[in-house]
């Protein structure tokens, strides 16, 4: 499945970064407001979710180690800390599973600020956005907020394999490498050196099946983002962070996204992801999934 995540990185990333420090929206001109856009307020306010005692994420199905269910019951990285968020505003938490787009834009229109053409549900905070100073600069209508962690893309390999030297991509155009199918390594490795890589990436429907293989012995290595690589490591499997060569964004940092009409919830949802970095909460969620915890930049 696209990840929007990772496409919106490779849009932004893989091009280099076109924003500075000084001022990251320097090169936008801000478009005409989208019209009719408001349709789903009810239980959108930060009084109103007080009142009625919960309040709704937007999760990606399907996306473990992140978001999932189990028998039922949602589980992952995200949904705790989601739960974390709901606790410290004192109501319930509520979970809207939902697929990934073609674009980031897509989500959050129809997760946060719009809602999709036909059903769908506005929710009140969406988990796993990447932070971009440019990108954020072109939604308007997302307050990007909550950083509560950071991801990069590594390499998983069979350590009998590799007894020696880890493998870098230029290792793949001898041997066997999974990824999830249309995902940004996938996109980088088949661009890498010209495409000599092409006939040894095997493409996976998710990272989850891409990491059963490499232990399966299907292939020799893995790459994919690296708490997705964590979640799926043996005691055969190793995994590392090589540099990547044109690889302008390897790293990211994550948070959630909310709709800029409630800009007093974006403010309560950063403090409770504030807290619970302080306090080791949301490091102790990473580690209880087997994930590399990353601060993220705040």
């Amino acid at each position: 499945m696209l990840r929007t995540l990772a496409a919106a990185l490779l849009a932004f990333g893989m091009a280099g970064p076109v924003w500075s420090s000084s001022d990251p929206c320097a090169d936008y001109v801000p478009q005409p407001k989208p019209q009719n856009a408001s349709r789903d307020i009810v239980g959108q306010e930060l009084d109103q979710i007080m009142d009625q005692g919960h309040m709704l994420f937007a999760v990606y199905e399907d996306y473990p180690p992140y978001s999932w269910k189990e028998g039922g019951e949602p589980m992952g990285i995200d949904i705790e800390v989601a739960r974390i968020i709901a606790e410290d505003l004192g109501v319930d938490a509520r979970f809207n599973f939902v697929a990934a787009g073609e674009t980031l834009e897509a989500d959050l229109r129809f997760n946060i600020w719009k809602g999709a053409l036909i059903g769908g549900r506005i929710a009140n905070v969406m988990m796993r956005v990447p932070w971009d100073p440019s990108f954020a600069c072109r939604v308007e209508q997302v307050v990007f907020t909550g950083q509560y962690s950071a991801e990069a893309i590594a390499i998983a390999y069979d350590k009998a394999s590799y007894p020696e030297e880890k493998p870098v991509p230029a290792y793949f155009r001898f041997d066997t490498v999974a990824v999830e199918n249309d995902s940004i390594a996938d996109f980088y490795l088949s661009s890498f050196a010209g495409g000599q890589m092409a006939s040894n990436i095997k493409r996976y429907t998710t990272m989850e099946e891409a990491m059963a293989a490499l232990a399966a012995g299907d292939v020799m290595a893995a790459m994919g983002p690296r708490g997705q690589l964590d979640h799926g490591l043996t005691d055969s499997i190793g995994v590392h962070e090589p540099p990547l060569a044109g690889f302008a964004v390897s790293n990211w940092t994550l948070g959630v996204g909310v709709n800029f009409r409630y800009r007093p919830l974006s403010y309560a949802v950063d403090d409770a992801v504030r807290y619970a970095l302080e306090d080791g909460r949301i490091a102790a969620i990473h580690e209880k999934y087997g994930v590399t915890f990353r601060a993220p930049e705040r």
